[in-house]
């Protein structure tokens, strides 16, 4: 892991994928879907206080005419100002708007947390990737159905594609 980064709030969005009390509830591993939902809000918390954009992406089930109960994001999660993207397929991009709601807002760096890291989180931050993003991964922000598919993410294939950090290394610029 890298020490403290210095993000440019300008230019930078906090993504948390698929934070919503059904997937929160899970049995989850290496941490609990609680502790997660708590570093989450507290990097939720700290992007809004210097002006970063909070991005909140949660899923619902294609072709299903009611949603299963626990299908919101988990209350008091969002705030005003926040966007908000619901998805249909594992990430969060496709056919959803989300690239262009980032770019209207001048984002080129993006920093992830949620539930799962080798599902929901990766498979965004892939696309991420591929449309020319910087990421930034906060490994305590996120957990997986098992400790080995999480390692694995973090360990194996983040690293490849930017920076794995936890939430005390998070850090703006001062300008």
């Amino acid at each position: 892991m890298e020490p403290r980064l210095a993000l440019d709030p300008a230019h930078t969005a906090l993504v948390l994928v698929d934070l919503m009390d059904r997937i929160v509830g899970l049995p989850l591993e290496p941490h609990k879907g609680t502790e997660v939902l708590a570093v989450a809000e507290e990097l939720a918390s700290a992007f809004r206080e210097v002006g970063a954009l909070v991005v909140l992406v949660r899923v619902e089930r294609p072709g299903v005419h009611e949603q299963p109960p626990g299908s919101g994001l988990v209350a008091g999660l969002a705030a005003e100002g926040d966007v908000e993207i619901v998805k249909r397929t594992i990430g969060g991009f496709q056919g959803t708007g989300l690239h262009e709601r980032l770019r209207e807002h001048g984002v080129s760096t993006l920093v992830f947390g949620g539930i799962a890291t080798n599902l929901g989180v990766e498979s965004t931050a892939r696309a991420a990737g591929d449309l020319g993003y910087d990421l930034v991964f906060v490994e305590n922000a996120m957990a997986a159905l098992t400790g080995p598919e999480h390692e694995a993410s973090v360990k194996l294939d983040f690293p490849r594609l930017g920076t794995v950090v936890t939430a005390e290394d998070v850090r703006f610029a001062r300008g």
